[in-house]
């Protein structure tokens, strides 16, 4: 099958080139000439819009930022309507459930969708080892998997939407605990233990976690994980909120969440790196985090 993939950002450019490195036909649209140029020099063929792209394959990709990129894209610009019959659309992105169900019922006649957001970070995608959360038809499902697992870990999680339910709730938890893991360092150091054999009993006990074995590393470098920003948690964590409303109980944890990236946010700037959330703590408590290592990034790994 002809595929097309839209955006090659930090996710979608490594992914796309997963699917390359597969033997797979990819056709490529992204408004960064140099992710482009990236794609095409590892077996990719460009095209000149979305609607070009969405137009000659069998399967869509999309990997955007925001579900606001993802409306602009599939409706704004034609992507959508120019899907021709029998294709089927999958959106990577971690998008508004509401939203996805929205498109599903503008596409053409003929046409399928399935929500398959991500988890994993870039080094999940770099090598192949992400899991994703797909929503919708299960027969279409069966049409792309092979496609799929050119990625990672594929997990049917029900009906259109519950791809983006599930990964905001996997994100929720990772938010939550990253939020805490400062704290924990913090009221380790400040009372007498050293960074060093603290991570290394909370490796070993229940408070061991993917934040404490992915992520404390980023921490102890000093480059907080810039593949992630502030700008996207606090998205993610709008659209966990939204989803909170469905339930009937406080959600104090989740809020103490968005509380704590909200002040990141604001000290350090939106962009800046999501483990600026640790780094806040540092600053007040006037306590250093670094830790001697062989910190290679996850994203080079």
């Amino acid at each position: 099958m002809n595929i097309g993939f839209i955006g090659l950002g930090n996710m979608g450019l490594p992914m796309c080139k997963r699917l390359l490195a597969a033997g797979l036909n990819v056709r490529v649209f992204d408004i960064n000439s140099g992710a482009v140029t990236f794609a095409v020099d590892h077996g990719a063929t460009s095209t000149k819009s979305v609607a070009e792209c969405a137009s000659q394959v069998d399967v869509l990709f999309t990997s955007l930022p925001r579900p606001e990129h993802v409306e602009k894209v599939m409706v704004d610009n034609d992507a959508l309507e120019n899907l021709k019959q029998g294709a089927i659309w999958v959106d990577l992105t971690t998008n508004r459930k509401e939203l996805i169900i929205e498109l599903a019922s503008k596409a053409p006649t003929g046409v399928s969708v399935l929500d398959s957001p991500v988890t994993g970070a870039v080094d999940g995608a770099r090598n192949g080892k992400l899991t994703l959360f797909v929503g919708g038809d299960k027969q279409s499902l069966d049409r792309v998997k092979p496609i799929l697992e050119n990625l990672g870990l594929v997990i049917y999680c029900g009906p259109l939407g519950t791809g983006n339910v599930v990964k905001l709730v996997t994100n929720q938890l990772w938010f939550i605990a990253a939020a805490a893991i400062g704290e924990g360092f913090a009221t380790g150091i400040a009372n007498g233990v050293e960074l060093g054999t603290l991570w290394g009993a909370i490796k070993e006990s229940v408070g061991d976690s993917f934040v404490v074995r992915h992520d404390a590393p980023s921490i102890f470098a000093g480059h907080y994980d810039p593949s992630f920003s502030l700008e996207l948690c606090l998205k993610d964590l709008g659209l966990i909120s939204e989803l909170g409303k469905q339930v009937n109980a406080d959600l104090p944890m989740t809020a103490a969440a968005v509380h704590a990236f909200t002040i990141a946010s604001e000290r350090y700037g939106a962009n800046a790196a999501e483990l600026h959330v640790a780094k806040r703590i540092e600053d007040d408590a006037k306590i250093s985090m670094r830790l001697e290592g062989d910190w290679t990034p996850p994203w080079e790994s």
